[in-house]
């Protein structure tokens, strides 16, 4: 800009240098104090012209923007086609502007965002049980710790007719999708519960169902346990869960077996694979129900605590502790082996003792 500036004063000058050498030459080898009076007028009204046109005018807009904008008012884009010092002014200032209208958005948008989560994190607060319920014959406690504000892991207890069902699940990841999926299985397993009288129907029936809303790659896996009140007796279904672990009081022994079955959301009908086996309980045996965030935790060195390692506090513990002793240890053992480590995937455990 001031290259251009300097050029156009240059001819300028020359122009208007020859105009009055031609017209008010003495002949003396000089101006008249008139003419060179003259001369200096016009040449500084357009030097003043000049720099207010060329340089003060477009500045003053561009500070003036910038001004609103530091006051957080309205502000306007600036259109221009130069390529001068201005112009590139002006153009950074279009560029910061776009900027923070991006970031004002984004920040809207994520206030929007925390605001919905927060809603749904309360509401699926409101899915698991406020206590576990008080059954004849059974000492139950019941941990859940979401990796993210919204988990995929669940449990419940639902009291149908003369059964207390007990399940536990594990969404493929986490977060809102997990969330929500948990939410339909939860509600579903409810309703069927109040129609059929088998924890093996119950799973057929809300496989079925929850097969229509989900993705190929997002299923759900569980395990059920149903108790009988009126016979005091024990029986499970499996849908592709983790095994089932089974404390034996009278000799100390670990029974450790898989769940079976077919992750819910994965086939359309699962009627075929689904069955219902019955586990014999003694006075002070344990079923232990957990989900993949416990055995998968990891130290810093990035080993897994594992299923081994589940087992031996399992076995350390339940001799000489209830229900919720052997839950307390477990989870200090696993806090234990963890570390400062962060959570990578949501954890629940299940602790079922037959009193």
């Amino acid at each position: 800009m001031f290259l251009k500036f300097l050029i156009s004063f240059l001819l300028f000058s020359v122009m208007l240098g020859g105009t009055f050498w031609v017209m008010d030459y003495t002949g003396a080898g000089g101006f008249s104090l008139e003419v060179v009076g003259i001369f200096f007028c016009v040449l500084a009204a357009y030097v003043l012209g000049t720099f207010f046109f060329f340089i003060v005018k477009p500045i003053r807009t561009v500070l003036s923007q910038m001004q609103l904008v530091m006051n957080g008012k309205k502000f306007k884009k600036l259109y221009t086609k130069r390529v001068d010092e201005v112009g590139v002014l002006a153009h950074f200032f279009n560029q910061v502007t776009e900027g923070f209208t991006k970031v004002a958005e984004d920040v809207e948008d994520r206030g929007r965002i925390l605001d919905e989560l927060s809603v749904a994190v309360e509401l699926q607060k409101e899915i698991f049980p406020d206590a576990v319920p008080n059954v004849d014959g059974l000492s139950i406690v019941a941990k859940n710790r979401p990796a993210t504000e919204l988990g995929g892991d669940i449990y419940d207890f639902i009291e149908s007719r003369d059964k207390l069902y007990i399940y536990i699940g594990d969404v493929t990841g986490h977060g809102v999708t997990a969330g929500l999926i948990m939410a339909m299985v939860n509600a579903m397993i409810a309703s069927f519960a109040e129609v059929y009288n088998s924890a093996k129907e119950v799973i057929i029936q809300t496989n079925r169902h929850i097969k229509k809303y989900v993705k190929p790659s997002m299923y759900m896996t569980l395990v059920m346990l149903s108790w009988d009140k009126k016979s005091k007796t024990m029986s499970y279904v499996g849908a592709g869960h983790e095994h089932i672990l089974i404390y034996r009081k009278a000799n100390g022994e670990m029974e450790d077996f898989v769940s079976g079955g077919t992750a819910l959301g994965m086939v359309n009908d699962v009627s075929s694979r689904v069955q219902e086996n019955g586990i014999t309980l003694g006075k002070g045996d344990m079923i232990i129900l957990y989900t993949d965030g416990i055995t998968e935790a990891k130290n810093a060195t990035g080993e897994l605590f594992g299923l081994e390692r589940l087992k031996q506090s399992i076995t350390e513990y339940a001799p000489s502790y209830s229900a919720s002793g052997v839950s307390h240890h477990i989870s200090e053992d696993m806090a234990s082996f963890v570390g400062d480590e962060s959570q990578i995937d949501d954890m629940t455990l299940i602790v079922v003792e037959k009193t």
